[in-house]
């Protein structure tokens, strides 16, 4: 270090005047600036313009140090809030110094009073055994003076762990990081050309919380995937029960469902209510939520059970409680003739009818408890979904034109129900959605 004026201070000076430089530097730093120190070095005539940094970077003149405050977007704390909540963690790596980057992940409260800081230099000095040990142990680390290789090993460390990582960067020696996290996010505005092609997603505002929202979103599109399969996979129990009454009563009972029934059941009435379930509203603590394990399924036990032996079963028991409703009233008993010609066809006719009828209705119970997992049916509004109100509207006049309507009646072979077999099968939803409604208030109790 010299003087400005060119000259060499005493040996004595010179360690005191570095530690007052470094002092100011640590002392603003701290604060969360970046400081730049601003040096000069004459060269001489014949002294031509050197090309390593080394060779530049010596014999240098202290002109002054300059701080600069870059504050964070006011609304990186509040993302920052979510992705804790969300169980999701966030790590620092920059090039910045330790204290800047320490404070600034304490203003946006990545980190707390505490970190574990580590150097670009400590880092390179760590074997992969002591790194993967470091990220199992400590929850708030701070990656500073990282160059862009220290990102593909914080990478390959986290993912070795089992987690799913996002790495964010903007430079092109950010890309092999970015092609190695599970998710790669580049800057739109300030990122490179190579680091938006490595990258899966590019943030078109530079935006920290866009990322949360996009976490938001990828959770809500998870879940209304789920919800969908649920309300598909229901409808197997109430399809395949009345042909197992048929087949082990061995002909006493008459067949309950005819296949064009059932096939309008299938392709008719749950086509666009299974579709809206996609675009259902986010739950109530849908970011409060640990992060699914890497290797869980879509399809899961405990939504099988849920489908198949739970509203399932309620659907097909009452579906089948509305055929023999039918078929009793009429006065028909185990074993008697149903067929063309019979004095009981009509009801059997009308009795199939009901069973179709009432599959339906069931449907739209099950419509409505597939819309949550594991919140009330209040928490997210009975009416916050406007396109399965169209859609269980548009099923229930589908199934009006097919029951009611003679081409349809010869087609099908339905037969018009009458008030008294409307009003039995009425209360089928509120039966379904309320016992789920039940269950779920079970589990929430259960698991506080």
């Amino acid at each position: 270090m010299r003087s400005r004026h060119g000259r060499r201070p005493d040996a004595a000076v010179l360690p005191e005047r570095r530690r007052d430089v470094e002092r100011v530097v640590d002392l603003q730093a701290g604060k969360g600036l970046r400081v730049l120190a601003v040096a000069t070095r004459p060269l001489g005539a014949r002294e031509t313009t050197p090309r390593r940094r080394e060779d530049v970077e010596r014999d240098l003149t202290l002109l002054g140090l300059v701080a600069m405050h870059d504050p964070p977007r006011p609304e990186v704390a509040e993302a920052v809030a979510h992705c804790h909540a969300a169980g999701i963690r966030v790590i620092v790596v920059t090039g910045d110094h330790a204290l800047t980057a320490a404070a600034i992940a304490r203003q946006v409260g990545i980190v707390g009073d505490d970190p574990v800081v580590v150097s670009g230099e400590q880092l390179d000095r760590m074997s992969e055994d002591e790194l993967d040990t470091l990220l199992r142990e400590h929850r708030e680390v701070v990656f500073a003076r990282s160059s862009p290789e220290a990102k593909l090993r914080i990478t390959d460390a986290l993912r070795a762990e089992g987690h799913v990582v996002a790495m964010t960067g903007d430079g092109v020696n950010d890309a092999p990081a970015l092609r190695r996290a599970d998710i790669g996010v580049a800057m739109g505005r300030a990122g490179t050309d190579v680091a938006r092609e490595a990258a899966t997603m590019v943030l078109t505002d530079d935006n920290f919380a866009t990322i949360v929202a996009a976490v938001r979103s990828g959770r809500q599109a998870y879940d209304n995937i789920r919800k969908f399969i649920c309300y598909i996979f229901a409808h197997t129990t109430p399809e395949i029960v009345p042909l197992l009454v048929f087949a082990l009563a061995g002909g006493a009972v008459p067949l309950p469902l005819t296949v064009l029934q059932l096939l309008a059941f299938d392709v008719g009435t749950e086509t666009l209510p299974a579709l809206a379930l996609g675009r259902e509203p986010a739950e109530p603590g849908l970011m409060r939520r640990p992060p699914r394990r890497r290797s869980e399924n879509v399809i899961r036990v405990s939504m099988l059970l849920r489908a198949w032996l739970f509203l399932g079963v309620i659907c097909a028991v009452l579906s089948m409680s509305g055929f023999f409703f039918v078929l009793l009233q009429a006065g028909w008993r185990p074993g008697a003739p149903t067929g063309p010609g019979s004095p009981l066809h009509h009801a059997y006719l009308q009795a199939t009818t009901m069973t179709f009828f009432g599959m339906l209705t069931g449907q739209i119970g099950t419509a409505f408890a597939a819309r949550t997992d594991r919140a009330s049916l209040r928490s997210v509004g009975v009416l916050s979904n406007p396109l399965l109100l169209w859609g269980i509207a548009f099923e229930l006049l589908l199934a009006a034109v097919l029951i009611y309507t003679p081409p349809f009646q010869a087609l099908l072979g339905t037969a018009a129900l009458t008030p008294g077999m409307l009003a039995f099968a009425a209360p089928f939803p509120l039966i379904v959605w309320g016992a789920d409604e039940a269950r779920r208030w079970l589990l929430r109790r259960h698991e506080r």
